[in-house]
């Protein structure tokens, strides 16, 4: 007889809310993660005092009524995040080399165009135009609304059109184009291939409301776990798969890298579609379908400079920027060499400690995964950490970070001068700490010139082995929120389980 009910590999996002979503419902729940640290993208760190988010940089969507606020009172944990509301009028500030105007994205659709207006005058009717195609669009995904859905995607309207085009076509002002989209690194925009309906869930719900976590977003993990353990479910770190074994059709059993097999009578995989069929022992899995799965491209990966600031020298700020060196937001994307970095995000997180001034600041720019293959055979012990990659990796690291804080100086100028100390992640370290296969910052990447091929079904050719996790729908809170909804709706009944949630 199985021990377990349902047994979930991986304890990201997705992974804890399908265990307390199943272990609500009187399912017998493990979760089993390989590192120390629960929580995959939720995981934080803290240098000299300081606390660095590895993920969760801001959430929107969480005022009273809207869909990821209903969705966390449903968890439980609604009322016990700590949340700092950010800047009403300009939550994320899109700005350029040699351009002194800092463009605003505002909180609320109204403010937002009245924002942007006073800053193009002569395109409100434009802007108008845009957001109300953004709530289209939105509309569009019932899920996103939790609203019951019977086909997660019917035809493709809105999936085969371009972000960028689409942005091109609301108006002709190229620094206006470029401002809509500026807050692309969100989703690893891509002009030649980033969908629309991409762009339009993402930007949605940091319009609606946008708010940092107050002392970083492990918080969402930490009450989550607790949630789950009162239901009875069971989590379990240093818990590494090896193998998932089938046998006539179901999965039977996981290895554990120390021999351990757990037997159960549903399995939920939360790591890579691709790296779940390498552990897969089964010849029900067809080649063409493992091929398209191990196929699917990932989204870029990111180099980024985590600071720890001298105290009481660098002022707190209540909005994100992101900055380009020039018009072309989308392609920064392809930054390599002695091209990058042509943009990178600033995120500044909020501590307890102080209203004023900031602890810390994360520099974020895209990197791919190319950049460090060099050393990709090589694993880091300890994150953040100096470690066993070597002398030539930690020089490339030391050379990337003072090339992105020359950068950020020509905006802080005296950035340097509050710096304590700084410690580097590289496409290796997405890679080894948050399982992102080849340190993909958002999973597979959507391309709306072929949009059906990475929609991922939750169910698998086996009937009890199934996905959740970012990998699914869409990557984000947001998006991994719906991805577990749509898995554990295979266990309950979706209508059943929305019901659930929008009476919480």
């Amino acid at each position: 007889m199985a021990k377990y009910d349902v047994v979930i590999i991986g304890s990201g996002l997705g992974g804890l809310e399908s265990a307390y979503i199943l272990s609500k419902e009187g399912y017998k729940v493990l979760v089993l993660e390989k590192n120390r640290q629960l929580g995959g993208s939720l995981q934080i760190f803290v240098r000299d005092r300081a606390i660095f988010d590895t993920g969760i940089h801001y959430i929107g969507g969480l005022d009273e009524g809207q869909n990821l606020n209903q969705c966390f009172k449903y968890f439980n944990i609604m009322d016990k995040l700590h949340l700092h509301r950010m800047d009403n009028d300009g939550f994320d500030r899109i700005t350029f080399d040699n351009d002194e105007t800092e463009y605003r994205h505002a909180q609320g659709y109204d403010n937002f165009v009245n924002q942007l207006s006073e800053q193009f005058p002569g395109e409100r009717d434009n802007l108008k135009n845009y957001v109300k195609k953004i709530q289209e669009v939105c509309d569009y995904f019932p899920l996103y609304q939790l609203r019951g859905d019977e086909a997660p995607i019917i035809g493709t309207k809105y999936l085969d059109i371009n972000a960028k085009d689409f942005i091109a076509s609301v108006t002709s002002n190229q620094r206006l184009q470029s401002v809509l989209a500026g807050s692309n690194p969100l989703y690893a925009g891509d002009g030649n291939k980033t969908p629309l309906y991409v762009h339009a869930l993402v930007v949605n719900t940091y319009i609606e409301s946008s708010y940092k976590c107050v002392n970083g977003g492990a918080q969402i993990e930490k009450h989550l776990t607790k949630n789950i353990k009162a239901l009875g479910g069971e989590i379990r770190n240093y818990s590494e798969v090896v193998k998932i074994v089938e046998k006539d059709g179901l999965v039977t059993h996981i290895e554990l890298k120390d021999g351990e097999h757990i037997e159960g009578k549903h399995f939920i995989s939360n790591i890579h579609p691709s790296t779940t069929m390498t552990l897969l022992e089964s010849d029900k899995i067809k080649k063409a379908y493992r091929n398209r799965l191990q196929g699917l491209e990932n989204s870029v990966s990111a180099f980024i400079v985590d600071i720890v600031l001298k105290p009481n020298t660098f002022k707190f700020l209540n909005h994100n920027y992101y900055h380009f060196k020039n018009n072309n937001v989308w392609d920064s994307v392809n930054d390599e060499g002695e091209k990058w970095p042509s943009a990178y995000c600033i995120f500044v997180p909020k501590s307890s400690r102080s209203d004023e001034y900031a602890d810390s600041m994360t520099i974020l720019s895209y990197m791919k995964y190319d950049e460090v293959k060099q050393w990709e055979n090589t694993y880091a012990t300890i994150p953040h950490h100096r470690d066993s990659r070597g002398e030539e990796y930690e020089q490339f690291k030391i050379d990337r970070a003072d090339r992105l804080i020359k950068e950020v100086e020509k905006k802080f100028s005296n950035i340097k001068d509050c710096i304590q100390s700084y410690t580097t992640s590289s496409p290796l370290s997405y890679r080894d700490y948050i399982g992102a296969k080849d340190g993909g910052l958002y999973g597979i990447a959507k391309d709306y010139r072929d949009p059906l091929r990475t929609f991922i079904s939750p169910k698998t050719k086996i009937p009890n082995l199934l996905f959740t996790g970012q990998n699914l729908n869409m990557h984000g809170v947001l998006g991994v929120t719906v991805g577990a909804i749509r898995t554990c709706g295979e266990f309950v009944g979706q209508d059943y389980l929305l019901q659930k949630i929008n009476h919480s």
